[in-house]
């Protein structure tokens, strides 16, 4: 599935992206405290779009899928957080935000699609 070598791929590279974000942050306790948050959530939803790639039934795919989901909406949680606390400027952002916004629409549609097929 072409798809699949697309989104492992996306799922690095945002992860890679993640990591650049938190190199750059200041070393200030609180934005540490935040970026480490944005750390671990953003470069899981890589391993565990793995996970579910992996899974042993369409059920165990769904449940992996949102925990990508999941670790999507957190992510995109704390970089709100570090923009909002002025840690990020909003240009510097905005990529990052488009992409956490087009993974998001991206799993969303697998798994309705996923839980489609399985109801059917």
């Amino acid at each position: 599935m072409r798809y699949d070598l697309d989104l492992k791929e996306r799922t690095l590279n945002f992860a890679r992206q993640i990591i650049r974000f938190y190199s750059a942050l200041p070393k200030t306790a609180d934005a540490q405290i935040i970026g480490k948050q944005m750390l671990r959530s953003g470069t899981s939803i890589g391993a565990n779009y793995r996970e579910a790639y992996r899974a042993r039934s369409k059920v165990e795919f769904i449940a992996k899928m949102g925990d990508c989901l999941k670790e999507l909406d957190e992510t995109y949680y704390w970089l709100e957080l570090l923009k909002t606390e002025k840690y990020i400027t909003p240009e510097k952002l905005e990529a990052t935000r488009d992409e956490t916004n087009q993974l998001i629409a991206i799993f969303v549609t697998i798994i309705k699609k996923t839980k489609a097929n399985l109801n059917s």
